[in-house]
């Protein structure tokens, strides 16, 4: 019987500039989670954890919290972009285009910008991408770029067999 290992992750080789990664599946966004990361990050602005302040607001509810919007967004990429990077480098120009809500489901595309091998040390590359998050009316909500240290596919860590 074969033994599959599927890939988490890419290797240097794996990116293309121009293509556009749709990673799957999404992630449904609760008032708990909200709550609790708002809680955990210190972050107790009232439109995140006070539903009464909120509903006074022009959103009229609680909105998520953006940084976690961010969190989860970055964590929906992992096994498609960053699993078999050796760093993430830099995250840059993050937008908040629209809020997100209790309920709301969000989906992370990837689209590759740029990558260049490692000048420095021959097993690796940089690789350059952005991320746009949408919700599940397909309306983008946040975007950001970030910059990834990848090895190349002869170095990559590859999962361990167990028997």
């Amino acid at each position: 019987m074969p033994d599959i290992h599927s890939p988490f992750g890419r290797s240097f080789e794996d990116f293309n500039v121009g293509d556009v990664i749709r990673h799957w599946p999404g992630r449904t966004l609760s008032q708990s989670d909200n709550t609790l990361f708002s809680l955990l990050s210190q972050n107790q602005h009232p439109l995140h954890i006070d539903a009464h302040h909120a509903a006074q607001t022009p959103f009229g509810k609680t909105v998520v919290n953006g940084t976690f919007v961010f969190a989860v967004s970055v964590g929906l990429t992992v096994g498609d972009i960053s699993g078999a990077a050796i760093a993430h480098l830099e995250y840059e120009k993050i937008v908040h285009l629209l809020p997100a809500f209790d309920g709301d489901t969000i989906y992370a595309r990837t689209e590759i910008l740029a990558k260049q091998e490692s000048k420095s040390k021959p097993d690796r590359g940089i690789v350059q991408v952005e991320t746009t998050t949408a919700n599940q009316r397909n309306e983008d909500i946040l975007q950001f770029r970030s910059k990834l240290l990848v090895p190349k596919q002869e170095h990559a860590l590859r999962p361990h067999t167990h028997h």
